[in-house]
């Protein structure tokens, strides 16, 4: 088996799972419970893909400068500054980070 096919199959699933989900009633999703569950799935996954970036190089964790500048736009965004300003200092302190070390 390729990589093609393991896309190609991916791919499939991924179209059928969408396809299975449109068949899903609406009465079920206005449910407290799955609606919560949408929601708390979104944040889990976005929060997963963050950590992976962040701390991942290839199969390995790696901790460099990409941690304090996460740390620095998160504190950012958590007082609700512009996002192009946290891009920004993010960036910066990377930047700072990399060029003591």
């Amino acid at each position: 088996m390729t990589a093609w096919h393991v896309v190609l199959i991916a791919s499939i699933a991924c179209v059928a799972l969408k396809l299975v989900g449109y068949g899903v009633p609406a009465t079920v999703l206005e449910r407290p419970t799955p609606a919560r569950v949408a929601n708390l799935l979104t944040v889990a996954l976005l929060s997963a893909l963050i950590a992976v970036q962040t701390l991942a190089r290839g199969t390995a964790i790696e901790l460099d400068a990409r941690i304090p500048a996460l740390l620095v736009a998160a504190v950012l965004y958590a007082v609700r500054v512009p996002f192009v300003v946290v891009v920004l200092a993010a960036a910066a302190v990377a930047a700072a980070v990399r060029a003591v070390t």
